[in-house]
């Protein structure tokens, strides 16, 4: 099995260069769709450009003085999705899935958007998916459509549209929002997850952290990005010793947070199963330090890998 690098850092706003990472020696995702597409040029370890969002996250001095001048005895609303559209007339077709009657109309939806929207709005739209991967697995939309008209199938955790050159593949649990962003990979390939998915966790991370989530629905119930405590298996230094993840044990690890550099993320391999990414925060003081997050890939109880997870956290 062919490691990761070890030491090779890779940042947001770096080009990319040579063959993706991914755990386990697979192919990263999109490499696999260029391959099935006969692109060149394909993505490295994932420093994407459009890796970073558009904008910076951040918190306004107004903002923070107003949530301090709140009363503290309302608790805060909880977060909403917004009421989705109907499915549009004229979305394309997206073939029935047994056993699985809302993989269709979360599809269409996206489908229609597909069609008609620029990778701006996609990728705002996708905001579980790493943007710079957005831009990658969906420049071939007719392709993509093509797949998704055939029957669909499903397993424990996901649901996939095939066709003889590519596989169109979402979780499962992300179809209760109504609208899902599938990942694009070559035909009859596993879904594999890249550096840049690793940053974008912690993207989504520091900005619930700080008020302003990606989406409403970007909350830890129904989205988990922290490591689940059991089982204990955390042992990113190879010790042969696992245990439970530490965030999990201290969610409040961070600390209060005001803002952070979205744009200013780095990720360096620890293993082949570890990666670290490096953020710029800003504390409630003003300072700026950079915190190290420690993560692995998510596993769920059938064993399927289910995207990037934080285990710790720990400073610079």
């Amino acid at each position: 099995m062919e490691r990761a690098r070890t030491h090779a850092r890779e940042h947001d706003r770096t080009p990319a260069r040579g063959a993706g990472r991914t755990r386990r020696g697979g192919i990263a995702l999109t490499c696999g769709l260029a391959a099935a597409l006969a692109l060149t040029g394909c993505d490295s370890v994932s420093g994407i450009p459009g890796d970073e969002p558009a904008v910076a996250t951040s918190s306004s001095e107004e903002t923070v003085a107003a949530a301090a001048a709140e009363p503290t005895d309302i608790p805060a609303p909880a977060p909403s999705t917004p009421a989705l559209p109907p499915v549009p007339e004229d979305a394309p077709e997206v073939g029935e899935v047994a056993g699985v009657p809302e993989a269709v109309p979360a599809l269409r939806r996206w489908a229609a958007d597909l069609q008609t929207a620029t990778a701006a709005e996609l990728q705002e739209k996708c905001w579980t998916l790493a943007p710079g991967n957005v831009a990658q697995m969906y420049q071939y939309p007719q392709t993509i459509l093509t797949a998704l008209a055939e029957p669909g199938t499903a397993d424990a955790d996901t649901v996939t549209w095939e066709n003889g050159t590519v596989s169109v593949t979402v979780e499962r649990a992300l179809l209760a929002d109504g609208y899902a962003c599938p990942r694009v990979g070559a035909a009859g390939a596993s879904v594999q997850y890249n550096d840049a998915d690793a940053r974008h966790t912690v993207r989504r991370y520091l900005a619930r952290e700080i008020g302003e989530p990606l989406s409403p629905a970007d909350v830890e119930d129904t989205h988990p990005l922290v490591c689940a405590a059991s089982p204990a298996a955390w042992d990113p230094t190879g010790s042969g010793a696992p245990v439970a993840a530490p965030l999990a044990a201290k969610p409040d690890e961070l600390g209060a947070i005001t803002g952070f550099s979205g744009d200013q993320l780095t990720s360096a391999w620890l293993s082949a199963d570890y990666i670290t990414v490096d953020a710029p925060v800003t504390d409630a003081s003003g300072s700026t330090v950079t915190r190290t997050f420690t993560l692995t890939l998510r596993e769920t109880d059938s064993g399927n890998s289910a995207g990037y997870c934080i285990g710790d956290v720990t400073t610079s």
